[in-house]
């Protein structure tokens, strides 16, 4: 009897980064995920996913990821296994690569999240299945994605949008954020200290597209010229996981970059803010904005959920 084979590597698709998208997929997937949540509304649980099971591997600790691919799996018809490295041959020094050759004898995707962005391409090169980016310091597309949802909601369209983001700009959001405006046809403004910028290549590949595009990509040290007519604000925790020892450093450094109503006031009067949770109130963004009527957090975080399911029915429903 002949062993039935596992998915060839060359048929399956990844989701590592928002760049390997088009515009075209991108808006694709935002539709699919607009009429994914609308069935959810309804009460309506199609099984898209019936058999199949996500595994889903945590270097980083995790709330609003961990719980809405693991609901979204389900809803869709499928299951979610929650792996964690410590529980885990990882854990006693089993390689990325013969983690992700055995993973993919059982499960039909897996999602990771972790530190490296080098090791979540070990295993998107050695995985037979699709491998979602969870969060990597690098990047972390999967929110960006949710945040694109959102605005896509509430502006009806990207076009002529202006989104800026203000805070540390070399971090895994404001790097998706970069590859999702653009791509979306976004202009995009970043504030940051100067020795915070966002990754030069990545800004540099993205500024190049946002030029075929006749979309804008800059960046200054100024937060007030940065959110100077802006439809979105944008920002993240200053100390990003793994770099809890600059915590006192960090928060001297970036205390002109809080979003408040003072520096928003630049922004047009309808703007919305956006931020990926956890917040610190009174750091990178005051109460009065993120618990105001210009802030969108809450369906930002809900959107996690139905920007995810529409991602994992493209991916694993072969």
């Amino acid at each position: 009897m002949t062993p039935e084979k596992v998915r060839p590597v060359q048929e399956k698709q990844d989701f590592l980064t928002l760049a390997q998208y088009s515009r075209n997929e991108l808006i694709e997937l935002l539709d699919e995920a607009i009429r994914l949540k609308q069935e959810t509304k309804a009460g309506i649980h199609k099984p898209y996913l019936q058999g199949k099971v996500l595994g889903m591997l945590f270097e980083k600790s995790s709330t609003r990821t961990r719980v809405s691919f693991e609901v979204g799996m389900l809803q869709l018809g499928g299951q979610a296994i929650f792996l964690s490295k410590n529980d885990m041959q990882l854990g006693r020094g089993e390689s990325s690569a013969d983690t992700a050759q055995v993973l993919s004898r059982y499960v039909d995707g897996l999602m990771i999240r972790t530190f490296s962005h080098d090791m979540i391409e070990t295993y998107a090169h050695y995985a037979a299945v699709p491998v979602i980016n969870g969060l990597t310091d690098l990047h972390h597309p999967t929110q960006v994605l949710a945040d694109l949802l959102t605005i896509y909601e509430q502006k009806g369209d990207f076009n002529g949008l202006k989104l800026a983001y203000v805070g540390d700009g070399d971090n895994n959001m404001c790097h998706s954020l970069i590859e999702g405006s653009v791509l979306a046809g976004m202009d995009m403004a970043i504030a940051s200290p100067p020795d915070y910028q966002p990754n030069e290549a990545i800004f540099n590949q993205m500024k190049e597209v946002a030029g075929k595009n006749g979309t804008k990509l800059i960046y200054n040290s100024d937060p007030a010229e940065a959110i100077h007519g802006a439809d979105i604000v944008v920002t993240d925790v200053w100390t990003s996981m793994g770099k809890e020892d600059e915590n006192a450093g960090r928060k001297k450094i970036f205390a002109p970059y809080q979003v408040n109503e003072k520096l928003c006031q630049g922004a047009k009067t309808d703007f919305i803010f956006l931020h990926c949770l956890p917040a610190h109130r009174g750091e990178e963004v005051s109460a009065e904005i993120i618990d105001g009527a210009h802030s969108v957090v809450f369906d930002e975080a809900e959107n996690r959920l139905h920007a995810q399911k529409a991602l994992l029915k493209s991916l694993l429903d072969y």
